[in-house]
């Protein structure tokens, strides 16, 4: 028998994943029934099937499983592939915690410390990663990354060619870089100034009038 208190610690665990972590911080409404359904339903099955015999070969084999068949659904980015396999820890960690629970409860507090430290705003703000294509085919390197950093306002610090297309002149690249602090902090008041209104009342989004 599961211990029932180890399965309320995993609800309220995965609750505060996925409403207080995910949610607030990626507005993501399919991805957060995904960890919901997924930590239940493992949670369900290794309470389920848990046993001295089997707990160690059957977390693993959950984990790779569901693992390989969600993976492939869908892309996903490195941050929502941490919440996922988050939930399934978690889910794991409610369903087979039959002999030490306050062991597995701690896992859990550690699982969501780490969460909220490595996803929080304020950790390496400034930092970007993106994926640009260039109207251009450029083959050197100190013109490609010189190019990037006029172009994305920023410090580059690392950049990998995807594609080079010289019939087509254009360059597919994944760059890293560092924005200005002063950049960031602009685009955060634009975010949260009021928007301007016309003479009619209306906001101003653009060159459209949107009537309040």
């Amino acid at each position: 028998m599961p211990n029932l208190l180890l399965v309320l610690a995993d609800v309220v665990a995965v609750t505060l994943l996925t409403f207080a972590l995910y949610l607030p911080r990626h507005r993501r409404r399919d991805l957060a029934v995904a960890y919901l359904g997924v930590n239940v339903g493992v949670l369900g099955v290794a309470a389920a099937l848990s046993s001295s015999t089997v707990g160690a070969g059957l977390g693993l084999g959950l984990f790779g499983v569901l693992s390989i068949i969600r993976l492939r659904s869908s892309e996903l980015s490195q941050r929502e592939v941490a919440y996922y396999f988050s939930a399934l820890a978690l889910g794991l960690l409610g369903g087979l915690g039959v002999t030490e629970p306050t062991v597995n409860a701690a896992f859990m507090a550690v699982v969501l410390a780490v969460m909220y430290v490595g996803d929080h705003p304020r950790l390496l703000p400034r930092m970007r990663s993106q994926t640009v294509l260039l109207d251009r085919a450029l083959s050197r390197e100190e013109e490609l990354t010189a190019c990037l950093a006029e172009l994305l306002g920023g410090r580059v610090h690392q950049v990998t060619v995807q594609r080079l297309d010289l019939v087509n002149d254009t360059t597919l690249v994944d760059v890293r870089y560092t924005v200005p602090a002063q950049r960031r902090r602009a685009a955060e008041d634009s975010r949260t100034a009021p928007a301007p209104t016309g003479a009619d009342g209306a906001r101003r989004v653009g060159s459209t009038a949107v009537a309040r």
